[in-house]
C-alpha cells in the first residue's frame, strides 16, 4: 500500500486540562501518514482517482479548530476517526504534537497508528 502524507498541520484549538489552557488557543501540529492506493491515480492523472490531501487537511482545520478537548489523546483518536471514517483509508499514523507544554521540550504530544480492522 502506498502512502499520502501531510507533515506539519498547523491548527490552532483549546487543549488542556489546566483553567489557564482552557481560556487560550494553543497550536497544535500534525504529521500523518495514511495508506492509499495511487496506482489508478497515476495512470489516470485525475484527482478523484487518489486520497485528497487538501480534503484532508480541509476537514480536519474546521474539526480541531472548533474542538476543546482535554488530552491530546482525545484529539487524536478522533482526528483518526474522521480520517478513517470519512476518506476510505485503510489505516493512519498521526502524530500529534503539543509544542513546548513541557519546560525544556521541544514537543510532546502522541504517535498512533489505527486501521479499519482495529
Amino acid at each position: 500500500m502506498d502512502v499520502v502524507f501531510i507533515q506539519g498541520l498547523k491548527i490552532d484549538t483549546v487543549i488542556g486540562i489546566y483553567d489557564w489552557e482552557r481560556e487560550i488557543r494553543q497550536d497544535i501540529v500534525l504529521d500523518i501518514e495514511m495508506s492509499a492506493d495511487i496506482k489508478t491515480a497515476s495512470k489516470t492523472d485525475h484527482i478523484d482517482q487518489t486520497l485528497d490531501y487538501k480534503a484532508v487537511s480541509k476537514r480536519l482545520i474546521e474539526f480541531v479548530s472548533s474542538s476543546e478537548f482535554q488530552l491530546v489523546e482525545t484529539l487524536a483518536e478522533r482526528v483518526t476517526e474522521i480520517i478513517l471514517n470519512e476518506f476510505g483509508v485503510e489505516r493512519v499514523k498521526l502524530t500529534l504534537n503539543k509544542g513546548e507544554a513541557v519546560t525544556g521540550a521541544q514537543g510532546v504530544g502522541v504517535i498512533i497508528e489505527r486501521s479499519v480492522n482495529g
